[in-house]
């Protein structure tokens, strides 16, 4: 894609993100994210080994920091105090690795995010020298809250985490990409194709998925197809879509000429 994907002063070509979670192996791990055509790939640290656990196959193995930019995220973390801690060991995992996804959930049932909590570990994270990627509601206030705070990409849920619902509600993702200027990358919520197309059409960065990848009947097949769905969102969001027109039947060829029609 002609047009870059800039985070933290770095840019990238591809606009989505992919998780490497939820995959039966390590092989199907590696065939999914490449064939998603992503640059930057998210890590669980609660959940996936990076060499925490020495006597464990390492993610980093298949999906080297040469090759990909590492996003070490909170999954699983409910309080500031989680997640800061979890980033710290990160950090030090990654040799001093400071780009990281932070998101505080709310409750296990919904994953929603505990955007108090976030706001709190966000500060204590950019006070720290980290560079915040953060999973937040899609509440434009709270957005431009945490852009102040010096997040460096805005990452609002479209539905809730592993749901595949899709975009529940545009209207407050345009709402939100209008109030912040980082990056705003939708994360969470996405389950097909369109979805991630629709999000690009809407003016979003970028999407960040995971299930919807991996939790298909082929994930390879399925990450080829996310790829090509956000390349075509943006494209198409680039190129400024006609205007709608309710009751107003427009002919897609000129009618000037055609026979029997009266001359002017």
């Amino acid at each position: 894609m002609s047009d870059k994907l800039v985070i933290a002063g770095k840019s990238y070509s591809s606009r989505l993100l992919v998780g490497t979670g939820k995959y039966k192996d390590f092989a199907e791990t590696k065939a999914a994210v490449e064939a998603s055509g992503a640059e930057i790939i998210t890590i669980a640290i609660r959940r996936s080994n990076i060499g925490q656990n020495p006597n464990e196959p390492s993610l980093l193995e298949i999906l080297p920091p040469s090759k990909y930019t590492l996003l070490p995220n909170t999954a699983g973390c409910y309080t500031a105090e989680d997640a800061v801690r979890t980033l710290r060991l990160a950090r030090e995992l990654l040799d001093g690795h400071t780009l990281v996804k932070l998101e505080v959930l709310g409750d296990p049932q919904s994953l929603y995010p505990n955007v108090i909590e976030t706001i709190a570990a966000a500060k204590t994270l950019i006070a720290e020298g980290f560079q915040v990627m953060v999973y937040t509601s899609d509440d434009p206030i709270v957005a431009k809250q945490l852009e102040d705070i010096g997040c460096v990409a805005i990452m609002p849920l479209a539905s809730l985490i592993g749901s595949g619902m899709g975009i529940l509600n545009p209207w407050n993702l345009q709402l939100l990409i209008e109030r912040v200027q980082v990056p705003v990358i939708v994360d969470a919520g996405v389950g097909t194709a369109s979805d991630a197309a629709i999000a690009m059409e809407l003016g979003c960065d970028g999407v960040l998925m995971n299930t919807a990848i991996a939790a298909a009947q082929q994930p390879v097949l399925m990450a080829g197809a996310m790829k090509k769905a956000v390349e075509a969102g943006r494209e198409a969001y680039r190129a400024g879509r006609m205007p709608k027109k309710l009751y107003s039947a427009s002919p897609s060829s000129p009618t000037a000429g055609i026979i029997g029609s009266p001359r002017s």
